[in-house]
C-alpha cells in the first residue's frame, strides 16, 4: 500500500456508511479508494461506517485507505484501532501535529493538511514518522483563511508550502484537494492544471466522474514523453549534452526519467 499511495495520481472518496458504493467506487479505476468515516458521515452512522470498513478491509481489499476522525474527536480512538487492527493505511484530517502523525501505528499515514496551522507546521508533517506523501484539503483551509476554495491565486502559497515541505522530506509531490463542481469537467482539468504547475502530482476525487479525465490529463503529453527519450539519449554516456539548445544536466535527466516512469 505504500507503493501505491507514493504513486497515485487519483484517490477516490466513498462514504464509509454506503458500502454499497466501495466496489463501484474501485470500478471506476481509481488508484485507491479512501472509505470515508469523517465528513461524509453523520455523527449518528459513525459506529456502522467503521463497522462497514472493517468488513471491506477484512475481505482483502488491499487498494483502500481509510480516512479516520480528526484527533480530538470522539470517534479518533475507535477509527484508529479498527485501521491498526486491519493494517490498513489511513488518512488523518486536519493533521498539524507531528507526534499525533508519529503515535499513529497504522500501515501509512497520509496527513490532510487543512488548517493553517498545519500549512506552518509543514516541514513537521512531512517528516514525522510514517508518512508516505500528503494531501491537501484546499475547502477547509479556505474556510479558515476566508477565502475561496477554488480561487488558485488564494491558495498559492499554502499548495507551494507543501510541494517544498514534501521534496525536502523525500516525499512524492503532493495530493491536490478536491473539485468541487461535479460535473464540470473543464473547471476539473483546470484546478489539476495548477496544481501541477506548481508541483501537485496526484488530485483527490469526490465523484466517479473525475477518475477518468484526471487519469487522461496526467498522462504526459506525446511532444514531452519525445522530449524526454531525447534527454535520456543524449545524456546515456555521461558526457555533456544539449537537447534543443539547451543544457542537460543530472536535474533535467532526472525530470525526463520522471516523464517516462509516469508514463509507465
Amino acid at each position: 500500500m505504500t507503493r501505491l499511495l507514493r504513486s497515485a495520481r487519483t484517490l477516490l472518496f466513498v462514504p464509509g456508511d454506503r458500502p454499497d458504493r466501495f466496489a463501484k467506487a474501485v470500478a471506476t479505476g481509481a488508484d485507491a479508494v479512501v472509505v470515508d468515516l469523517e465528513d461524509a458521515v453523520a455523527p449518528e452512522s459513525k459506529e456502522r461506517a467503521r463497522a462497514a470498513a472493517a468488513e471491506w478491509l477484512s475481505a482483502g481489499n488491499a487498494d483502500t485507505l481509510v480516512r479516520i476522525n480528526a484527533h480530538g474527536t470522539p470517534w479518533f480512538a475507535d477509527d484508529l484501532a479498527m485501521v491498526i487492527e486491519a493494517n490498513a493505511a489511513v488518512m488523518l484530517p486536519k493533521a498539524q501535529d507531528a507526534e499525533v502523525l508519529a503515535a499513529l501505528g497504522a500501515a501509512g499515514v497520509v496527513p490532510l493538511v487543512e488548517t493553517a496551522a498545519g500549512i506552518q507546521r509543514a516541514r513537521e508533517v512531512c517528516t514525522a514518522p510514517g508518512v508516505v506523501r500528503v494531501a491537501f484539503g484546499s475547502v477547509d483551509l479556505a474556510a479558515e483563511l476566508g477565502v475561496a476554495h477554488d480561487d488558485h491565486l488564494a491558495l498559492t502559497y499554502a499548495r507551494s508550502a507543501l510541494v517544498v515541505a514534501s521534496a525536502a522530506a523525500g516525499l512524492p509531490g503532493p495530493i491536490d484537494g478536491v473539485t468541487t463542481a461535479l460535473h464540470d469537467t473543464d473547471a476539473l482539468l483546470a484546478d489539476l492544471r495548477h496544481a501541477r504547475r506548481l508541483g501537485f502530482t496526484g488530485k483527490l476525487c469526490v465523484h466517479p466522474s473525475q477518475v477518468t479525465p484526471l487519469h487522461d490529463s496526467l498522462k504526459p503529453t506525446p511532444s514531452e514523453l519525445d522530449w524526454a527519450k531525447r534527454v535520456l539519449a543524449a545524456a546515456a554516456d555521461g558526457a555533456a549534452a544539449q537537447v534543443d539548445g539547451q543544457l542537460v544536466d543530472k536535474p533535467v535527466v532526472e525530470r525526463a526519467r520522471g516523464l517516462i516512469e509516469r508514463e509507465g
